[in-house]
């Protein structure tokens, strides 16, 4: 039987690496053999194209270009790692996806919907999450919170409308497909955010006939 594939979205500072490695603690607790990963990254070579994204520097850094190097990690990590995992059975539970391209670099940067699509079926295929977790809060309260946990990114360090538009286009995108996102207020306390995917998660075990 084939593994689901679950990502976990939002911008900056929502809780997703926190809620993602207690979802994979749920499903292990559960029997279900699990896969956790990232975006970009998962894979040594695609953590290399990581560094090179998040690293701050003095040279700019055309939106294309990031474009590109977003999709060459994807489709190392996806070739070499996921869909391999998925083959196996393996639950595959990644911090970040494609719709954090279609945010970030769609929304946040203004590349065209179209560009992306066309590179999300060129590395993809069919390829697509079966559930999308979209943690969503605030801007001001995901960037008071990335700033607490320490030095920012090159990304981090983005002035607040960018954030903005990220956070609008995620919550488009799951308007636009509510069958497949599930959206979870993540400025709510942290112990009733994790309760409640917990739940979704043991409703997906036992529907998917894992369990």
């Amino acid at each position: 039987m084939r593994g689901q594939f679950i990502t976990f979205e939002g911008t900056e500072g929502v809780g997703k690496s926190t809620q993602l490695a207690n979802a994979a603690k749920t499903l292990e607790n559960l029997g279900v053999n699990v896969l956790v990963t990232r975006e970009p990254g998962g894979t040594p070579m695609a953590e290399a194209i990581r560094d090179l994204l998040l690293a701050t520097r003095d040279e700019p850094v055309n939106e294309i270009t990031e474009l590109l190097l977003m999709f060459a990690a994807r489709a190392q990590h996806l070739h070499t790692r996921i869909l391999p995992a998925l083959d196996r059975g393996q639950w595959v539970l990644c911090d970040r996806f494609t719709d954090a391209t279609f945010a970030y670099q769609g929304g946040g940067r203004g590349v065209p919907e179209q560009r992306i699509a066309l590179l999300e079926t060129l590395v993809q295929g069919d390829i697509r999450p079966d559930h999308v977790i979209l943690l969503d809060a605030p801007v001001d309260t995901g960037m008071e919170r990335a700033r607490r946990r320490g030095a920012l990114d090159r990304f981090e360090q983005e002035h607040r409308d960018f954030f903005q538009k990220i956070r609008d286009t995620y919550l488009a995108r799951a308007a636009a497909q509510p069958e497949k996102y599930c959206v979870i207020d993540a400025a709510r306390p942290l112990d009733q955010v994790t309760e409640q995917i917990e739940r979704l998660f043991c409703q997906w075990a036992s529907r998917s006939g894992a369990l």
